[in-house]
């Protein structure tokens, strides 16, 4: 494990596997990031914020390097002018996948029955 991820996350404080999970995972952006990313493919920096409208630039930096260091995506540099860099799901961060589905199912299916039900 990077030293960077045991600096961000407490393994102290971390009681169980979802803690982990929600440790690496959390927060507003990064399960956003993450859908992108495994519905539509590799994308730049410009395609993210454009499909992310609300993150500002630092937050979309600051969470995809955290990303990068927890190893779910993948950042490459193309040795180009000017210079090109995009981001994939790694192999840990398309096993998230099926979760994030179930999620959206979830979320979709409580909207609907609880949140707008009496639209």
């Amino acid at each position: 494990m990077p030293t960077e991820i045991k600096d961000r996350v407490n393994l102290k404080e971390i009681n169980c596997e979802k803690e982990l999970t929600l440790a690496v995972i959390g927060g507003k952006w990064k399960l956003i990031i993450l859908w992108h990313l495994g519905l539509e493919g590799t994308k730049r920096f410009g395609e993210l914020k454009r499909l992310i409208p609300h993150i500002s630039q630092k937050m979309l930096t600051n969470q995809l390097r955290e990303l990068e260091e927890d190893q779910l995506i993948v950042r490459e540099v193309y040795a180009e002018v000017p210079l090109k860099v995009e981001y994939s799901l790694s192999e840990y961060g398309h096993s998230l996948m099926p979760v994030l589905r179930m999620m959206y199912d979830w979320g979709k299916n409580y909207g609907e029955n609880v949140i707008w039900k009496d639209r």
